[in-house]
């Protein structure tokens, strides 16, 4: 789709008779969830909650996945809004275009709740994440003490000037200030957050860099994936590992010791704050324009009571 029929779209859209503002929480019977992939046990976690949360108070959830792809998710969307949905909840697949489902929901009247990512120059209504800079922070500083203060580093970057591989990069940056023993040799930037591209990506710089002591994963599939890379490579040096995420499978692998540290994110919590953010916002009412949550760096040590009750 081109850009020129996409605000042709915003603008048809803009006209379409939507449910009036002011409506009250019993008359919010319809949100739309927009989710970049579910191939990714975050995300998926994020639309059980929304899904299970908003059944419970009669509301229905139409949920579109757009596996990753920036155009598949803006058709998805103008889709969407042609379903009379009261509300709008919004993880953009990508950075590319992602200005685009945020501008044709507003021109049609409908709240937008954005989670995990937000659209830059087009922020939605409120924005619901963890605080990534200070978890990632957190993350990197754990690792750096880990590693003895000094060594060489190489970082697996999620996709590139998305919202969380942004915050979490100028988060971990903030902890190497701390650290100038700590030298990154090599970073790559991944395009679907997977745990394939975290092998790949990690087995190249680990080539380059065989003497590498820690290794980061901008999330614990990146993570994952590079500690199958560094568990093949079978270097003599202790290299340390470090995720973000807090995903299910993941957990599970931090408690067997797989790799080291993840900071855990709370996507039940996410997803019903974006439904009673969606209702609020409906009806009129004032959400903060950012609602930024705790995430809590899990180890080994804490890691299950995360396996035991994901927040």
């Amino acid at each position: 789709m081109t850009f020129k029929r996409t605000l042709l779209a915003a603008a048809a859209l803009a006209t379409v008779a939507m449910m009036p503002f002011g409506a009250s929480a019993e008359e919010v019977k319809k949100i739309g969830l927009a989710v970049a992939n579910l191939q990714a046990n975050f995300f998926n976690q994020i639309k059980q909650s929304v899904e299970a949360y908003a059944g419970g108070k009669g509301i229905e959830v139409i949920t579109v996945d757009a596996k990753g792809d920036s155009a598949t998710q803006v058709s998805q969307v103008q889709d969407l809004l042609t379903q009379n949905i009261y509300a709008f909840i919004y993880i953009p697949a990508g950075a590319a275009a992602a200005t685009v489902p945020a501008r044709l929901a507003k021109a049609a009247g409908v709240p937008v709740i954005n989670v995990d990512r937000n659209a830059d120059g087009e922020p939605g209504d409120t924005f619901i994440a963890s605080d990534s800079v200070a978890s990632a922070y957190n993350v990197c500083k754990y690792i750096f003490e880990k590693a003895g203060g000094s060594g060489k580093m190489i970082i697996v970057h999620g996709q590139k000037g998305t919202t969380p591989e942004v915050d979490r990069s100028a988060g971990c940056a903030k902890a190497r200030e701390e650290f100038p023993g700590i030298e990154v040799v090599a970073e790559q930037w991944s395009h679907i957050w997977s745990q394939d591209e975290g092998f790949q990506l990690t087995q190249n710089m680990l080539q380059a860099h065989p003497d590498a002591v820690i290794v980061w994963g901008q999330a614990d599939a990146l993570a994952l994936g590079a500690a199958q890379a560094v568990k093949v490579a079978n270097l003599p040096q202790r290299i340390w590992v470090a995720g973000f995420d807090g995903d299910t499978a993941a957990l599970e692998a931090l408690r067997d010791g797989v790799f080291d540290v993840t900071a855990t994110q709370q996507t039940q919590h996410m997803g019903r704050l974006a439904v009673d953010s969606a209702i609020k916002l409906k009806a009129g009412e004032k959400v903060p324009p950012q609602q930024l949550l705790e995430a809590t760096l899990t180890t080994k040590d804490n890691v299950e009571q995360f396996i035991a009750n994901h927040p």
